[in-house]
């Protein structure tokens, strides 16, 4: 492994056959499971402060999604990349790892739609939420499709600068921290699983899987799962906000609060995408005293089946 990796991801990879495709994750510590999903164009690196910070008394399953992170890449003959499937490898997972009652899921980007799609199937499973600028229900109303990610799931030009030229990794390693801005050597590890067009396959297939319009594919699941949120609301949650991101802004953040008015808030009006790196010093700290408090008060209540 790369060397500078190993000092910055100095966990023991696992890996689980799904059909033949290698699918790789951490499981680090022990205690309560806590889920951490990862979205695009990043991958497990993303959440190796929060698994150094809650490694010591909980259980941290850190996947990375078939064609990211240490995770097999195949082309769409192997692998059919879309939310479904997405949803289907956590569940094995998990099944694999018999892991089915009090998880905490901890849940960023296109985490978010693949985390909460799993809650939906399984409510009786989840007893605490943890949400990084992402998204469990469709597009707000208030907030146009970006340009840049509309180039990139419906034109040849996207597919070129995403697969050629690793645009969309390259770009988000940059503007993806504000406050505190990736130096050099931080930004190539991030990019680092994504060396070749064979290897940037999901990171363009995560974009063209946005469903914004009745008939794509992947839209009534994304509907059901936003129509199953309601049954989360007893639990304990956080809420972590960069608001200068330019996909999940506050238009999103501001439907989390309706969803969830009682949801712990913390937002940030220097940050960005990247939440969880660019102010990592403020919140790992936080997020592991928001998971120690309410183990402690035994502030878990169970699903609404409703």
């Amino acid at each position: 492994m790369n060397p500078a990796l190993n000092k910055e991801y100095p966990f023991t990879s696992h890996t689980l056959d799904l059909d033949g495709l290698g699918y790789h994750y951490l499981d680090e510590g022990s205690g309560a499971p806590v889920v951490m999903v990862h979205g695009n164009p990043s991958w497990s690196f993303y959440y190796r402060n929060l698994v150094l910070g809650l490694r010591d008394r909980y259980r941290c399953i850190v996947p990375d999604h078939i064609g990211c992170g240490l995770s097999d890449k195949p082309g769409d003959e192997r692998y059919d990349y879309t939310l479904a499937q997405r949803v289907d490898d956590l569940e094995r997972l998990l099944g694999s790892l018999g892991i089915s009652e009090g998880i905490t899921l901890i849940l960023h980007d296109w985490g978010g739609m693949i985390g909460m799609a799993f809650a939906v199937r399984h409510p009786e499973r989840i007893k605490r939420l943890v949400i990084l600028n992402t998204a469990a229900f469709h597009l707000p109303k208030e907030k146009p499709f970006p340009l840049a990610l509309k180039i990139c799931r419906d034109t040849w030009l996207g597919t070129w600068l995403v697969r050629g030229f690793n645009a969309f990794s390259l770009a988000a390693s940059f503007v993806g921290c504000k406050a505190n801005p990736m130096p050099a050597e931080l930004r190539a590890l991030y990019r680092l699983p994504y060396d070749s067009w064979q290897n940037r396959i999901a990171t363009l297939r995560f974009v063209q899987d946005i469903p914004l319009a009745p008939g794509d594919r992947n839209y009534d699941l994304v509907s059901q799962v936003a129509d199953g949120l309601a049954r989360f609301k007893g639990l304990p949650m956080a809420i972590f906000w960069g608001e200068l991101d330019f996909v999940f802004d506050p238009h999103f953040l501001a439907e989390w609060q309706r969803r969830f008015p009682q949801a712990e808030l913390h937002s940030y009006p220097d940050a960005g995408h990247y939440i969880l790196e660019d102010l990592k010093d403020e919140i790992v700290p936080l997020i592991c005293e928001f998971m120690d408090r309410t183990e402690k008060d035994g502030n878990l209540t169970t699903p609404s089946p409703s």
